[in-house]
């Protein structure tokens, strides 16, 4: 992989300091690091917590955070290798279908336009979110216990209540409203750097069928798409004891591109 520049994205209900572990590990590898922000998350999670509800973060849309991202990748001096984690990694996808990275690892990615599950844990995970009862523009803080059905359900009680305390942040409905529309649409069969998909089996919010569903829709491109899936990993597997395991996966993967 001739990039040495990695950006990280992070996904809903979080800000960058979810890939502190990460941004570590991977510049002990010899990456250049980035893990910006989405716009008008740069402050602790102390500080958005505070002020939930706050109007002017039920007004972000994915649409901004996507050209936010564009924006940064064009100033940088090479193309980077994109990692991004649940809505960051539909963000990741679609950088990488206009040709913004060198290559791509989505890690329990919410899923692009078109492609969708009816699984229980899906929906129950997600319906606090697209719930049309409530106002788009109305941001959401989840609650511990959502957090522990959606993010980290197999996780240790003590280990549970940590990541909420340390990473949770309140969230725009607007965002992931905005993935069910053509924000969110991808082409498929277009010919594209190499792609990773990354999904663990005990993910209730994204489920691993749900990724495989994703993988198989790029059937049609010759491009390289491939495919992993960790045993036991719940979707805050980017923070789950044994993290290391899936960024030496990830490591090892892009050096063989």
């Amino acid at each position: 992989m001739s990039s040495k520049t990695l950006v990280f994205i992070h996904g809903m209900f979080m800000n960058s300091l979810c890939w502190e572990h990460w941004v570590e590990r991977f510049q002990g590898y010899g990456y250049k690091c980035i893990a910006p922000d989405w716009p008008g998350r740069d402050e602790t999670v102390k500080e958005l917590r505070a002020r939930h509800p706050n109007p002017e973060l039920g007004m972000l849309t994915l649409t901004e955070v996507i050209d936010y991202f564009a924006g940064l990748i064009g100033k940088l001096d090479e193309k980077p290798v994109l990692i991004g984690h649940s809505m960051g990694g539909l963000v990741t996808q679609i950088l990488l279908g206009r040709y913004l990275a060198a290559a791509a690892v989505a890690i329990d990615s919410a899923p692009p336009q078109g492609v969708f599950s009816t699984s229980w844990p899906f929906l129950k995970a997600n319906w606090p979110m697209i719930n049309p009862f409530i106002s788009k523009r109305r941001p959401h803080l989840m609650s511990f216990r959502q957090f522990q059905y959606a993010f980290v359900n197999t996780m240790a009680p003590n280990e549970q209540r940590a990541a909420y305390d340390r990473y949770v942040i309140p969230e725009s409905r607007q965002v992931p409203r905005e993935s069910l529309t053509r924000t969110a649409r991808i082409d498929f069969k277009r010919d594209h750097a190499p792609l990773l998909l990354v999904a663990g089996s005990a993910d209730h919010i994204i489920p691993a069928s749900l990724n495989r569903t994703n993988h198989k829709k790029y059937a049609g491109s010759a491009s390289i798409t491939d495919f992993m899936e960790f045993p036991e990993r719940v979707h805050f597997t980017i923070g789950q004891d044994g993290w290391e395991e899936v960024a030496d996966y990830v490591d090892n993967w892009l050096k063989n591109q």
